[in-house]
């Protein structure tokens, strides 16, 4: 008897994941809790481990497809001297049965209003396929750019077209799109130039030849001939959306403090060593941690959200962090910072910072957040105005810690110095009430002890 190794929820609101690579080959053993598959969402790249021991009999979802939720990856089993067969068609009826109670993401509506993307004649196959059997993803891409699937090659197992090859199809008929735009601004360019030319010709004196530009203007079509498209990432086009949907649902205002990092850097200066021999680095970040978990305690609305029926005040603080990757931002979070002293909080921070730089972020990693701190000071920068994670109440931007010339005390003096910038729902939070919180991290920093 065959187990299925399906795709589990991998966060809130993903309902599907690409197949990155397979660890292991049919055939192989394998054991409860081995990493048997990297797959990929909009948010990290993950393994997932098998529940089951025994002998990969059939990879169901080969690299490079994508799956939805609870759709079988896989079979485990016992091997029996031969492979087991799987009835495709079975196996189709069962993901259509999966998706039907699983919700769409409001990212990939069908957009009524959408022009058809044009169609390339170069991706004609030489036979149409309207009976082609696809997933409910390449189902919705379909609808979306309203596509004929005749025009689109497949590439997955017997020519069952992928999400990958409707992606390539719509970057083919951009480009070609643009070239067709390129041409036709070419050919108005010309246009204008030769009439252009003739008010020119009719206009001059006798004898006496056009002035020439030595260095011409270049045109839009030059422009774009000399340009590159940049297909769009999942976690890019997400990252996107979110964003915008964040300034078109919340009011967003910023306030800016000024913080001195005196204090901090004294003691971070005399447990540095004790913490480094428990196997923690302390960064300044765990002392910020801190501050921040301080002053959502006392002032609970910049721990909430916006609801309909009211502001929904959150008992626990989830802290996220704001990490940058290479292909784009995600947010681990920190579960119950408001329990963790100045070494938990530092471990938190070590072990999430150690798990972003390996890779090795789980999608649990990702959620619940309930309030983000964005530390953009890493890069040089000085201060920003953050956009907010939604549905959080505020998000805090950390500038560099750098020394700086001030007065202390009526003197002239020389202090690490930061600029805090809280980027706030004004649905929420009122200025008041905004400017209190970062008082409250500022006291905390500048008064450590």
């Amino acid at each position: 008897m065959a187990n299925e190794l399906i795709l589990p929820l991998m966060g809130e609101g993903v309902v599907e994941a690409q197949i990155g690579r397979w660890l292991i080959e049919v055939g192989d053993e394998v054991n409860e809790g081995d990493p048997i598959v990297e797959v990929e969402t909009d948010k990290v790249t993950t393994e997932l481990e098998s529940e089951f021991s025994g002998t990969l009999l059939e990879i169901l979802v080969p690299e490079g497809e994508t799956a939805v939720l609870h759709q079988p990856l896989a079979l485990i089993g016992e091997k029996n001297g031969q492979k087991l067969t799987v009835n495709n068609q079975q196996s189709a009826e069962n993901t259509q049965l999966n998706t039907k109670n699983t919700p769409t993401p409001i990212s990939q509506s069908p957009n009524p209003t959408q022009s058809p993307i044009p169609k390339p004649q170069s991706l004609v196959p030489a036979y149409p396929t309207p009976n082609t059997r696809i997933s409910p993803v390449v189902k919705r891409m379909v609808a979306e750019h309203q596509l004929d699937l005749a025009l689109i090659a497949g590439t997955g197992k017997n020519g069952r077209i992928t999400k990958r090859d409707v992606e390539a199809y719509l970057r083919k008929a951009e480009d070609e799109g643009q070239k067709a735009e390129i041409n036709s601004q070419q050919t108005i360019s010309n246009n204008q130039q030769s009439t252009v030319a003739k008010r020119s010709e009719s206009k001059q004196l006798p004898n006496r030849p056009a002035p020439q530009s030595p260095n011409p203007p270049m045109t839009q079509s030059a422009n774009l001939q000399n340009s590159e498209l940049m297909p769009l990432s999942n976690m890019r086009r997400r990252i996107a959306e979110h964003m915008v949907f964040s300034k078109q649902e919340s009011p967003h205002a910023t306030t800016v403090f000024e913080i001195d990092f005196e204090a901090v850097a004294n003691d971070r200066r005399s447990e540095k060593e004790n913490f480094a021999q428990r196997g923690v680095k302390l960064t300044y970040m765990a002392y910020i941690g801190m501050a921040v978990v301080t002053a959502l305690q006392q002032v609970p609305t910049a721990n909430a959200q916006w609801q309909d029926e009211g502001i929904l005040l959150h008992r626990n603080i989830h802290l996220g962090m704001a990490t940058a990757v290479d292909n784009g931002l995600i947010v681990p979070v920190i579960k119950n910072a408001d329990t963790l002293n100045l070494f938990g909080m530092a471990t938190a921070v070590d072990q999430l910072a150690q798990k972003g730089r390996a890779g090795k972020l789980q999608s649990g990693d990702l959620q619940g957040g309930t309030f983000t701190i964005t530390n953009h000071g890493v890069f040089g920068s000085l201060f920003a105005t953050p956009i907010i994670n939604q549905p959080q109440s505020g998000i805090l931007g950390i500038g560099t810690i750098e020394k700086r010339v001030c007065v202390v005390d009526d003197m002239i003096a020389i202090r690490p110095k930061s600029y805090f910038s809280l980027s706030f729902d004004h649905r929420i939070l009122d200025g008041a009430d905004a400017d209190r919180f970062v008082q409250i991290v500022k006291q905390t920093i500048e008064n450590w002890s």
